[in-house]
């Protein structure tokens, strides 16, 4: 992504079932990048879910948001996936137990525009079992123009072992 990166904060947690990134979001920056690594899931295999927070941070888990994916899949042929009104943006990051760490950056358009819808853009690496590697590129949009305050991010199974997230604003 073109332009300089501003670190603005991060956040870590250990065997947790979410993590929220709050207050990352203000009038400065039109565009963020958020990077996020994982090292694995407590149990099985599954992906990286993102839900935005409100201007009072309270967690947008209505019917809002629409992705798309593509699965570049080491083992097997590439997945196409989308989803619209949904209550996440999936396809965020593949995590599993078998780990080597998964890593994602997720660039963030527009999140504390009140007249603009927000949009996400992301590319990861991780893995699936005994290990086949999982690339990831995906697009979302939270269809809804109002002023965002921060993410949430869940596993579809399991909780985090570890997870550890930057957020970095774009001038």
């Amino acid at each position: 992504m073109a332009g300089n990166l501003e670190f603005i904060t991060s956040a870590s947690g250990t065997s947790v079932s979410s993590l929220s990134v709050t207050d990352c979001f203000s009038a400065d920056y039109d565009v963020y990048q958020i990077v996020i690594g994982v090292s694995e899931l407590t149990t099985g295999n599954g992906w990286v879910k993102l839900r935005f927070l409100d201007s009072s941070g309270t967690e947008i888990n209505q019917t809002e948001y629409d992705y798309a994916s593509l699965g570049l899949l080491a083992y097997s042929t590439f997945i196409e996936e989308k989803n619209t009104s949904v209550t996440y943006i999936d396809r965020i990051l593949h995590i599993s137990t078998d780990l080597t760490g998964s890593n994602t950056w997720i660039n963030i358009f527009n999140p504390y525009d009140s007249s603009s819808y927000t949009f996400t853009q992301s590319q990861s690496n991780g893995n699936a079992t005994t290990p086949y590697f999982v690339g990831n590129k995906a697009i979302g949009v939270h269809k809804v123009a109002e002023q965002l305050s921060g993410i949430i991010l869940y596993p579809s199974a399991g909780t985090f072992a570890n997870i550890d997230v930057s957020v970095y604003g774009v001038k």
